[in-house]
């Protein structure tokens, strides 16, 4: 099973897990201590590593897959357990086929979380995203240049930890299906760390 299909199933999972205990753990957690409060919002800010999964073309030329790929996220919970996000990830540029390859993108998921405690939350989302990729690359390297534009599937798992009432730490992994020049949709992954504040 590819890692997509593992992240997708382990998505649902946690979805169908969320639904089962969202009742008991609204009645177990305090609105004192309750970090994601119905209509509360919070603001992010993740940095780690990005990955292509596009391809090096002819091989005359070296060709990365990864760079540091920052993201600004906000959202807002509709009840304890799910609410929406929207956010934007630049996911940097790698050096493929005598040239450059660079893709950003606005996202809009549906999120859940599962409370494990009063303060160690698991993080799902699945929605959409908006990608801009833009591909340069030299004649004769088998890969197409150009810059492309659309919507296309993302998802992701997570883990949160909460420092205090309004901030905690998150460790995270995303997916995103985007489109480049002269193929289908490819992905591109982020994994990263960052922080989060409640307002």
């Amino acid at each position: 099973m590819t890692l997509s299909k593992r992240l997708l199933s382990a998505i649902v999972v946690a979805a169908a897990s969320l639904t089962a205990v969202a009742g008991a753990q609204a009645q177990s957690m305090t609105s004192g201590t309750e970090f994601y409060a119905p209509g509360s919002g919070y603001i992010g800010f993740n940095a780690g590593k990005s990955d292509f999964s596009v391809g090096g073309g002819n091989g005359l030329f070296s060709s990365e897959n990864k760079d540091t790929a920052y993201n600004i996220y906000g959202g807002s919970y509709f009840n304890p357990n799910f609410g929406l996000e929207a956010g934007f990830t630049d996911f940097g540029k790698i050096k493929r086929g005598g040239g450059t390859t660079k893709a950003n993108g606005i996202n809009l998921s549906l999120v859940g979380k599962l409370p494990l405690s009063q303060s160690f939350n698991l993080l799902g989302k699945v929605g959409t995203t908006y990608g801009r990729t833009d591909v340069s690359s030299s004649p004769v390297s088998g890969i197409p240049r150009g810059k492309e534009s659309g919507f296309g599937l993302s998802y992701g798992v997570g883990a949160e930890y909460l420092f205090t009432p309004t901030l905690s730490g998150v460790v995270q992994y995303d997916e995103h299906n985007m489109k480049f020049a002269g193929t289908d949709k490819e992905r591109v992954g982020a994994a990263t760390v960052g922080l989060r504040y409640r307002f």
